[in-house]
């Protein structure tokens, strides 16, 4: 190849490369969107068929239709959210992705205001569709009432079922 040719080669490697990062970040955002306007019906749509979704003591399913059960279910333990990414880190490979991004969300559930805290962990795929999660982990790092600090041993708490009575 040329000199000039090469050059124009990387450029346009660079250039894909900026573009493929811009696109999943996109992809984030637009899941956030979604949950934060509450429109969950559209969050499958943002997944492969086969994604896996692991949001540790909330849940853990497989899927497409699974993760559209998942998330049909969203307005029930949430009746408000504001989510907000940050420090959003993407690595791309080809037809691959990962991507690292941080979560503070102020939430409303059961009619109790939470704090919220979390790193999301993300393995996408380009599909001929665009960019899909292939994966989306969430590791809370608190679900506090608002009321309470987040420096405290039992830090899962929003969306947990109340422990049962063993006497009933």
């Amino acid at each position: 190849m040329t000199d000039p040719a090469r050059r124009l080669a990387e450029l346009e490697a660079k250039v894909q490369r900026l573009c493929d990062i811009e696109d999943l970040r996109a992809l984030r955002l637009r899941y956030h969107e979604c949950v934060n306007d509450n429109r969950p019906a559209e969050i499958p749509d943002l997944f492969t068929d086969d994604a896996e979704l692991d949001f540790g003591y909330l849940g853990r399913t497989r899927g497409r239709v699974k993760i559209t059960k998942f998330f049909a279910a969203l307005p029930r333990l949430l009746d408000f959210v504001k989510q907000f990414v940050h420090n959003h880190i993407v690595e791309v490979d080809g037809d691959r992705g990962t991507g690292v991004s941080y979560l503070e969300a102020k939430s409303v559930s059961g009619g109790k205001a939470y704090r919220v805290a979390g790193r999301y962990l993300d393995r996408c795929v380009r599909t001929p569709q665009g960019w899909r999660f292939a994966a989306m982990t969430f590791e809370p790092y608190f679900t506090v009432p608002h009321d309470e600090s987040w420096a405290q041993a039992d830090l899962l708490q929003m969306g947990r079922r109340p422990p049962r009575d063993p006497g009933s």
